[in-house]
């Protein structure tokens, strides 16, 4: 069995200010990826007769984050 786990870029935290938590330990919120995933699920919410498709609409749009993700990632490389 194969115990390495695939990292996926998840852009870090999208609106970076740490904070202390209840708990005291810093919390970062929410990735860009999830970010961009919830904007584009968003989007998809927007059209009333998409409801039904809404558990494929989530795997697709993180889809969508990760090339958003890989797309920014080309952008900075080619600074």
């Amino acid at each position: 069995m194969n115990d390495t786990k695939q990292l996926i870029n998840d852009g870090g935290p999208a609106f970076p200010a740490p904070m202390n938590g209840p708990d005291g330990r810093t919390q970062h919120g929410m990735t860009l990826r999830d970010y961009f995933a919830g904007q584009a699920l968003a989007g998809f919410c927007a059209v009333p007769d998409r409801y039904n498709w809404l558990c494929d609409d989530a795997a697709f749009a993180y889809k969508i984050a990760d090339a958003m993700l890989a797309a920014r990632e080309r952008k900075e490389d080619a600074k």
